[in-house]
């Protein structure tokens, strides 16, 4: 291996890099649909590369192939999946010619002005280049080439010519690469702004009109034996669009159809399905189209608070992910299936979740500030994480105009959401970011949440109670009743079934919201939304008629360690229309 070659860092970094930017690909993303998930699908293809260091190279490339997700998503692992045996330059230039051909192969009908056109233009110009060895401004020729083909993409599509934008995926693997080969030589430092380089070419024209879209986009990996082999290429052969790979003795396929469950009751004629994903195109369309939010002050979160992705861009709210792990499969917290994770806790499967590094973190501070005047990050309560040591630290090296404030909300999971909302509702109407963070301290002191477990053993899995304590507490049918502080998660109760769950919900709610005509509450579910939606947001509108009542999923964070079968609620009293 060459001497400052380091092959581990600079997958990382890429990875890194790219996931600052995410969000952002997913406003601009619209091609070949107009359904704003390139950012989403790349962070889940490539999540793999976060643990690449306890992988070997044939491990990675088969959790790249079970990962990869939508057009971009397989394109793009299909051209990594090659970049990992570069351990050395003239690897490196080798492996870059074999992903620029593998990343071809898959596509029926490749087309410039994608994402293709950048992997292209990084293959010759790294073929190009001798080797760079300790001089600082030897990549440059590398990135201004790939820099080059992504703002060629806003010319050669008549889609983003229309829309004023340069191609999404384009834009993920320049951040991908400028972060690998900073990594690869370890220089990471120095990136370009891409604000200054792309410019308007970031936000879509609003003369733009979408195309309806219908139908599923689906992603499946089966398991062949001859004659599903034969299947899988029938299937690819009748959608001009289907990208194709295969590794071994498995077919990873992408395609279209009007028709996802017949679509699956066909492929598991040919084999053995191992991995099955599918996005509602109309949907995801539908949601692309609803206008954003915009207020006097950018309002950034953690995901651990209980937002969706959906949710968020409607707010004009950036979500800063943690990362949850399932057996050996690990991605970004509000890309993780939750009809997934919950059926598999309940098998057994082990789940946990882990911080972002402390890079990738930076990474997002420094793209809000390049994106916004002015950026309040409502953090996850310290206690839980070291996200606000972490975020006040780069302020202070950073941030001499002061316009990036942090604040301790002491919150987590649906209690930091109903603060959120409640501010970025504030932001779309406020005069001055000072009034917005007046409110936004407000709002955390008159927000609140009541968290029901149905089960103790997976807060003693994850080390949050004795294993001793839970076996007794379920033997017993002991639930307890928690409530995120910022000193930490208190017990507030304990109660012995679902319907005295539900009086303690009431009786609270009654006692915090009586005097409060149009409150905000999230009724928050795991793997029980149909009970949780047929008895709790029954009662509680009862009780409440004239509250907002917001039906969502629960933080996966908080999911993974309290269990499937948990619920929760969570309220905010202080509104918007309140001085």
């Amino acid at each position: 291996m060459d001497h400052n070659i380091k092959p581990a860092e600079a997958f990382i970094t890429g990875y890194e890099r790219l996931g600052a930017w995410s969000g952002v690909l997913d406003e601009i993303n619209v091609f070949p649909v107009a359904d704003g998930d390139t950012g989403r699908n790349l962070m889940i293809s490539l999540a793999p590369l976060r643990g690449i260091r306890e992988m070997d190279t044939e491990e990675a490339r088969r959790r790249l192939l079970f990962t990869a997700k939508g057009n971009s998503g397989n394109i793009a692992a299909g051209f990594v999946a090659e970049l990992l045996s570069a351990d050395s330059f003239k690897r490196l230039q080798s492996a870059a010619k074999a992903g620029s051909l593998n990343s071809r192969k898959a596509v029926r009908d490749p087309m410039p002005g994608t994402m293709l056109t950048v992997i292209d233009r990084f293959s010759e110009a790294i073929a190009k280049l001798d080797n760079p060895g300790y001089d600082e401004n030897s990549l440059e020729p590398v990135i201004d080439r790939i820099q080059e083909g992504v703002s060629q993409t806003l010319y050669m599509l008549p889609v983003l010519k229309a829309a004023g934008v340069v191609d999404a995926g384009a834009l993920g693997m320049f951040l991908f690469l400028e972060g690998f080969l900073k990594g690869f030589f370890d220089r990471a430092h120095g990136f370009r702004s891409i604000p200054g380089i792309f410019g308007e070419s970031l936000k879509i024209s609003p003369d733009f009109e979408q195309s309806a879209e219908k139908g599923y986009c689906v992603d499946f990996v089966v398991r062949m034996d001859e004659k599903s082999g034969l299947a899988a290429g029938e299937l690819a052969d009748a959608d001009s669009s289907a990208l194709v790979y295969t590794y071994r003795d498995y077919a990873k396929i992408h395609l279209h159809t009007d028709n996802a469950e017949a679509l699956k009751q066909k492929v598991e004629n040919m084999g053995r399905i191992v991995e099955w994903s599918q996005d509602d195109l109309a949907g995801q369309v539908a949601d692309f189209r609803k206008p954003e939010t915009r207020g006097v002050v950018h309002i950034v979160t953690d995901a651990a608070g209980s937002l969706t992705r959906s949710q968020a861009r409607r707010l004009g709210i950036t979500l800063l992910e943690s990362y949850v792990t399932l057996g050996e499969t690990c991605a970004p917290e509000t890309c993780v299936d939750p009809e997934k994770l919950y059926p598999a806790m309940r098998r057994r499967v082990p789940a946990s979740t882990s911080q972002a590094s402390v890079f990738e973190r930076h990474q997002h501070y420094e793209r809000l500030l390049a994106q916004y005047q002015n950026v309040l990050y409502m953090c996850v309560g310290s206690v839980y994480t070291g996200n606000y040591q972490v975020a006040v630290d780069w302020k202070n090296k950073h941030d001499q105009q002061n316009r990036f404030t942090v604040i301790d909300t002491g919150a987590a999971s649906g209690r930091l959401a109903a603060a959120v909302i409640a501010t970025a509702k504030y932001s779309a109407r406020a005069k001055t970011p000072h009034q917005v963070i007046e409110f936004a301290q407000k709002a955390v002191e008159n927000s609140g949440e009541y968290i029901f477990l149905e089960e103790l053993k997976y807060l003693a899995a994850g080390g949050r109670m004795s294993k001793t304590g839970a076996f007794f507490g379920d033997i017993l049918h002991m639930k307890p009743v928690v409530t995120p502080t910022s000193r930490g998660a208190e017990k507030v109760g304990i109660v012995r079934n679902t319907r005295a769950q539900l009086d303690f919900a009431v009786k609270r709610l009654t006692e915090n919201l009586r005097d409060k005509p149009t409150p905000l509450v999230l009724l928050e579910y795991t793997d029980n939304r149909k009970w949780v939606e047929d008895h709790a947001l029954t009662e509680i509108r009862r009780i409440l008629p004239g509250a907002e009542i917001v039906l969502q999923p629960l933080s996966l964070t908080s999911g993974v360690h309290i269990g499937p079968g948990a619920w929760a609620v969570a309220y905010c009293s202080l509104q918007p229309e309140e001085k």
